[in-house]
């Protein structure tokens, strides 16, 4: 969603163009450890405190639940009204998303290993890298959901967190 021109008068619809729930489908996800499942609902949390999100061509401004599973390689969004009623389903390829989420993952076992030895300037140093890499994912997931769903690049970071979340190993 284009961010509002500094004399664009506040978008009434604002408040309801966001998720007000966000649950994962444990039967295609599946339970994982206490700390996967902490990284999750932190994840989940994070995304519902802030957000900013509208399925595209939707003539309803919202709020949305968004279910969140995988089916076939692939996550699957399906997003509803908070009484349950549909709205659509979107299904996203992962093949785009492994390699920055790999390269995410890589770099973020380099900054806790680093934390642990290494210099302040070598761990901001990855710190850098690691923030780099979670922007691309993130711009790369927006340009995936450019034309299904508007969103912001913050609920972008987010939902690209809480991808991550689904695919650590721990």
């Amino acid at each position: 969603m284009a961010e509002p021109e500094a004399d664009s008068p506040p978008d009434p619809h604002a408040a309801t163009r966001r998720l007000v729930a966000v649950r994962l489908d444990s039967s295609s996800i599946g339970r994982a450890s206490r700390d996967i499942e902490h990284e999750r609902a932190v994840a989940i949390h994070d995304l519902l405190e802030e957000n900013s999100f509208c399925p595209v061509g939707d003539p309803e401004p919202g709020p949305y639940d968004l279910m969140v599973s995988l089916a076939d390689n692939r996550l699957v969004l399906d997003i509803a009204r908070p009484d349950g009623s549909p709205v659509v389903s979107h299904h996203l390829s992962l093949t785009p998303l492994r390699k920055v989420v790999k390269d995410y993952f890589l770099v973020c076992e380099s900054y806790y290993a680093a934390i642990r030895t290494a210099s302040r300037a070598q761990i901001e140093a990855i710190d850098m890298g690691r923030r780099g890499l979670h922007n691309e994912g993130s711009e790369l997931l927006r340009a995936r959901l450019k034309d299904k769903v508007q969103l912001d690049f913050g609920t972008a970071r987010r939902i690209f967190t809480l991808v991550c979340a689904l695919h650590w190993k721990g």
